[in-house]
């Protein structure tokens, strides 16, 4: 009782250093709101209100068509011009693209010859430029190929496929962004958080005071690791419910409860992680070049930017020693498509065995620091 008791204690207090650091604060605040919003948002998976000027020389049924087929919210409705005010308003900054029909597109095309359709773009604009262009070349396609089975009559094939897109109907790059985010932002302010706390007392002189108090190593640590963490755990629940699902709207399939379980897992071994970097770096300089070393490879290897089977078979195998690498799938299974405790326990069970390798590492290495400056 007296162990438990010195852990509480010590765990508020680092909840009230933390209180009293406005950066860190900051850093929080923004990690689990405005950067999740930016991530989500900042890369549209389609133009918004682009605007178009088309030089239409053949005046067809087709091209008609096409651009008919230029609708709102994706596109305002194409402004006809000519060629040399297509030019000057591309110049001016007045159309981010411009589209130019040949004459004769439809004769050509039920000819079976390939016209070609010129399509600049003002990659100044390059929110709207980056989706843009194959949005056009993909809407141009689809009506000239529903165009020409239409005139030519032609058969239907034997064998259709149906596809049926699951999790995602729409395909929003957005759902996928924010979620993501809210992984890595768990990932990264648990590291900073423990690491920054040991660092803290370490500049202001704090810990010599702890030496000389009836504590131990291990109280010392897990406190910092119950109190860190707790703060990730509720700033992610919050980010959650009123950041994804309320402002973004962005729908979560599973159990909120037991991402939070998976969570409180992984901040387990990750919190440790930022205890052992904490014994290794003198300053917080150091301390954020080695959280920048090692973050980027867990966040860019672990399967949450890029899926695990696309990577060597060699990487795929030492990133199962990476906590995020089991986080991710577990975060993903929940949160994208409704998985329970029957499919994710694997994860679960990885997490805390590599959550206590994970611990008793910085345990020793924090004990040994300990030694060192008594």
């Amino acid at each position: 009782m007296r162990a438990l008791g010195n852990i509480f204690q010590l765990g508020l207090k680092e909840l009230r250093s933390l209180y009293r650091d406005p950066a860190l604060l900051v850093l929080i605040i923004y990690a689990f709101t405005l950067a999740i919003y930016t991530s989500a948002t900042a890369l549209p998976e389609a133009p918004h209100r682009a605007t178009m000027a088309v030089v239409d020389e053949d005046q067809s049924q087709a091209s008609q068509r096409i651009l008919n087929a230029f609708q709102l919210p994706y596109f305002l409705p194409p402004e006809p011009t000519t060629l040399g005010q297509m030019d000057s308003g591309m110049d001016a900054g007045l159309y981010t693209f411009t589209l130019n029909i040949p004459p004769n597109f439809q004769k050509d095309l039920l000819a079976g010859r390939s016209p070609t359709i010129q399509l600049n773009v003002d990659a100044t604009q390059v929110s709207q430029a980056f989706t843009g262009a194959g949005h056009i070349q993909q809407i141009i396609s689809t009506e000239v190929a529903a165009f020409v089975k239409r005139y030519q009559g032609a058969a239907e094939m034997p064998v259709e496929a149906v596809i049926r897109t699951a999790f995602n109907p729409n395909l929003s790059r957005s759902w996928f962004g924010a979620v993501n985010e809210v992984i890595n932002q768990i990932t990264m302010l648990s590291i900073i958080l423990t690491g920054a706390a040991l660092i803290r007392e370490r500049e202001h002189g704090t810990i010599e005071h702890l030496l000389v108090m009836p504590v131990t190593p291990f109280e010392i640590m897990l406190a910092k690791i119950w109190a860190m963490g707790l703060v990730v755990l509720l700033a992610s629940a919050f980010a959650l419910r009123f950041i994804v699902e309320g402002w973004l709207q962005i729908p979560i399939q599973g159990s909120l409860l037991l991402f939070m379980l998976g969570a409180a897992l992984h901040l387990f071994a990750t919190t440790s992680m930022g205890i052992f970097f904490g014994t290794v770096a003198r300053s917080m300089p150091q301390l954020g070049l080695l959280i920048i070393l090692v973050l980027m490879p867990l966040q860019i290897l672990s399967g949450g930017m890029t899926p695990r089977e696309s990577m060597p078979e060699l990487v795929q195998q030492v990133m199962l020693v990476a906590p995020t690498t089991h986080f991710v799938e577990l975060a993903q299974a929940i949160l994208f498509r409704g998985a329970d405790l029957t499919i994710i326990w694997p994860q679960l069970l990885a997490l805390a065995a590599i959550g206590s390798l994970f611990f008793l590492g910085a345990l020793a290495r924090f004990r040994k620091a300990l030694a060192q400056m008594a």
